[in-house]
């Protein structure tokens, strides 16, 4: 009987050592299939995901033998987490194996922003030899503004003051004496105080109600005209029409976005903007945090598939 399904492309070493102890049957294209994973989840003990296969409440009610899923990455906006609780099914994740990846993503985006670097090298490639064009400003003494302080917003804000830079943070989860902040020196404000005195906006929130559309007209409107946005986080956040507004007439410099409300995003006004610096949700794609992220995961499935208590739980179950 097998033991484990893996619905998207997760492999490596933790992967083989995984299947070296369990049936493993692994099927990367079936999350674009969801009857066809309804139909086969009912057969397996253990779910293995990343952030495109949709665990919905159906899904679940249809695992009748599963009692683990495993998200490799940090969301959960595919996975119905209540629901999975209802059932009795443990989830486990990955929440901080890709944060140092995600966190140089976001640095990189900030430099190559001040330093117009992708529009040079466009630009240059072409013949040009464009000097006067590509002027560019300094990090040194400029404000980062960290919207959402968990372990990727520490580590970005920690990165930005290597360059000089001053620390604002807005999280409305932590307080003004939280140890993090304390070692960053950063003073922990309001989301309109940040936005008003930030050179450099980065954006490390989750998706959630709250959180929808957060980033919006207003918002831009507080922002200096000189600011840039940075959003490694969740497509969510951000109202996309509203960004595209602010690039244009000005209320912002500049923008970098990983992440994108629809993912793949249909070709719009955002692509076509000179300002804007866009990637397709690379931040955790690096081979260390892959490979991190793979044997948390691979390590975890088997922990709750021999008894034993999840590292990485993300609710709490019943015991059977």
């Amino acid at each position: 009987m097998p033991d484990i399904l893996i619905s998207e492309n997760i492999i490596g070493a933790a992967v083989d050592a995984m299947s070296s102890r369990f049936e493993v049957v692994s099927l990367p294209e079936l999350w674009k299939n969801p009857a066809e994973l309804l139909r086969r989840v009912g057969d397996f003990r253990a779910l293995i995901i990343r952030n495109q296969t949709n665990v919905n409440a159906a899904v679940l009610e249809a695992a009748k033998k599963l009692v683990v899923v495993g998200r490799a990455g940090v969301g959960l906006n595919n996975v119905d987490v209540a629901a999975a609780t209802r059932a009795g099914i443990l989830i486990t994740s990955t929440p901080d194996q890709n944060a140092i990846s995600v966190a140089e993503l976001a640095i990189g985006m900030m430099i190559s922003m001040a330093r117009k670097i992708s529009a040079a090298d466009e630009d240059t490639k072409k013949g040009n030899w464009n000097r006067q064009r590509f002027f560019g400003t300094e990090l040194y003494g400029k404000t980062i503004g960290i919207l959402g302080a968990g372990k990727i917003g520490f580590l970005t804000a920690s990165r930005a003051q290597a360059f000089g830079m001053k620390v604002l943070a807005y999280d409305p989860f932590i307080s003004k004496d939280n140890i993090l902040l304390s070692e960053l020196n950063a003073e922990l404000v309001s989301l309109e105080d940040l936005l008003e005195r930030s050179d450099v906006v980065s954006c490390h929130l989750p998706a959630t109600p709250q959180t929808a559309g957060l980033l919006n007209a207003k918002c831009f409107a507080r922002m200096r005209p000189t600011a840039t946005l940075i959003n490694t986080s969740r497509g969510e956040v951000v109202v996309e029409a509203d960004l595209v507004a602010a690039l244009k007439t000005g209320a912002i410099a500049a923008a970098a976005l990983d992440v994108r409300a629809n993912e793949p995003p249909m070709m719009g006004e955002l692509e076509a903007l000179p300002n804007l610096i866009l990637t397709p949700h690379v931040g955790a794609f690096t081979h260390e945090a892959q490979d991190r992220v793979t044997k948390a995961i691979c390590e975890d499935v088997c922990r709750v598939l021999d008894g034993k208590a999840a590292m990485n739980a993300v609710n709490r179950v019943s015991a059977a």
